[in-house]
């Protein structure tokens, strides 16, 4: 399918190329004076500029690599503390009409098996992941012309329908989807969609038009504004994001920034997450086995602390692309989301035979269990995985969610929300390994807590869930 160039008719690219460029040339290199004023300015939490975040990045010096991975652990313990949101991709469809050619569901890839989840299909493999203690999934869809919004929010209907034993019951449903009308978008705010995501895959739009060689997302500005449609149609949480190693990383990350800057203007708030894959071998995609701009651990650990720099009270979003190894980095200086046992293709939860290549959209680095994540989270680093969504069932989001976090909104109420949730997964879903430690964990966290109003409330809480109560919050 060629792109329909009446979707993208009279609409601004909002990304200037000129100005992205002079902001990475001015910032080749810079001195360390200017490196330290400007993370200076980042520890006062409001936010960098563009040229400032280029200015990281463009940093050459090793010392002062090191301050900015401490500045950004400061800021992200300082308003995250040590909660971590957990979640899980949901693939409902690997079918597609788009060539897109770092993607293993690129259309003309005739090895891949294609597949689209029936009603039944979906409420088996929402089964599973309640079973496995999930409450937040992201459904992931290809883009095909039959699938259309209606079927999208028929989708969504599917999950929040099915509830298992014990307290399973999906109880917020983020989607990632291609770009839709107004109208579509309305669609999927009526059926109660929590986060919409959409990511521009690359903000240079030469590679852009290189690489998606056709069907839809050729349109570059169609795809470039989907966040407004979005907003538009009622739906004020967000997700962006960018495919590292498809072009120049620092270009990307400034493209996100601009990105961000345009929807807080056009919007009063900037996106409710940000997420920052890198390319990964997929099935009969030979850019996606050698990525034109190979980003190393290091370049993206710096990357991850720049955007948390940059836009301090955005959630950052970690997939199971990365190894465990890798996740442990990047937890510390500034990811405050992560998913857990993930599987990338349609039907993989209810599949006997996982580690299909030919069905599933890109190769995993971490391929831990959720029960093992935990564990790993809580007992060797110290944090606490949260599945509350508690602010998107009381209206806590958007413009009001940004307002309430840049006052400590997130230490009040999502630290012993986060616990709560902590707490109901231990009762009903976790290993007696992960049990202990977990245990530990929440008394010390309560023992520990400085709100003694807060801390009686969250006693008593969790004293209801051990006797059998749950989906309780503050």
């Amino acid at each position: 399918m060629k792109k329909d160039s009446s979707l993208s008719e009279g609409l601004e690219n909002f990304i200037d190329e000129k100005v992205i460029r002079t902001e990475m040339e001015k910032a080749n290199n810079p001195a360390s004076g200017l490196i330290r004023e400007i993370l200076a300015k980042a520890g006062e939490r409001q936010g960098l500029d563009p040229d400032e975040a280029a200015a990281l990045l463009g940093n050459r010096d090793k010392d002062l690599d090191e301050a900015i991975f401490e500045t950004a652990r400061t800021i992200k313990k300082g308003i995250y503390g040590n909660r971590l949101v957990v979640f899980a991709p949901l693939y409902i469809t690997n079918e597609c009409g788009n060539q897109c050619r770092y993607c293993g569901f690129n259309a003309k890839n005739s090895d891949l098996d294609r597949r689209t989840l029936s009603s039944e299909e979906i409420r088996r493999e929402v089964t599973v992941l309640e079973d496995l203690g999930h409450k937040r999934l992201l459904l992931v869809y290809g883009e095909h012309p039959r699938l259309g919004a209606d079927w999208l929010a028929q989708t969504v209907r599917d999950v929040y329908a099915v509830t298992s034993a014990k307290s399973g019951e999906i109880r917020r449903v983020n989607v990632n989807c291609a770009p839709l009308d107004v109208e579509g978008f309305r669609k999927l705010h009526e059926v109660g969609i929590g986060t919409y995501q959409c990511f521009q895959e690359t903000y240079h739009r030469p590679t852009y038009e290189k690489l998606h060689v056709a069907g839809r997302k050729t349109d570059f500005l169609w795809r470039l504004h989907a966040m407004h449609r979005a907003q538009e149609a009622g739906i004020d949480d967000v997700g962006m994001g960018a495919l590292f190693g498809l072009y120049d990383p620092i270009f990307e990350v400034l493209g996100l920034l601009h990105h961000a800057r345009r929807l807080e203007l056009d919007w009063g708030v900037g996106p409710h997450t940000i997420s920052f894959p890198r390319l990964e071998p997929a099935l009969n995609s030979d850019i996606a086995f050698n990525p034109p701009y190979p980003t190393t651990d290091h370049e993206f650990k710096k990357i991850v602390a720049v955007l948390r720099l940059a836009v301090p009270y955005t959630g950052l979003i970690l997939t199971t692309r990365e190894t465990a190894a890798m996740r442990k980095e990047l937890l510390e200086v500034g990811v405050s989301q992560l998913s857990g046992g993930s599987r990338t293709y349609p039907g993989a939860y209810s599949d006997p035979e996982y580690d299909r290549p030919d069905v599933q959209q890109f190769c995993i680095g971490d391929s831990r269990s959720l029960d093992e994540v935990i564990r790993s989270i809580v007992g060797d680093h110290g944090y606490v995985p949260s599945w509350c969504t508690a602010c998107y069932r009381l209206g806590r989001t958007g413009e009001h969610f940004m307002e309430l976090a840049k006052t400590g909104f997130i230490q009040k109420f999502c630290l012993p929300n986060g616990l709560l949730t902590f707490k109901e997964y231990l009762e009903d879903y976790a290993s007696e390994e992960t049990r202990q430690v977990g245990e530990a964990l929440i008394r010390r966290e309560i023992e520990n807590y400085p709100d003694p109003d807060r801390k009686s409330l969250l006693t008593d809480r969790m004293a209801r869930m051990e006797a059998g109560e749950r989906d309780l919050y503050l």
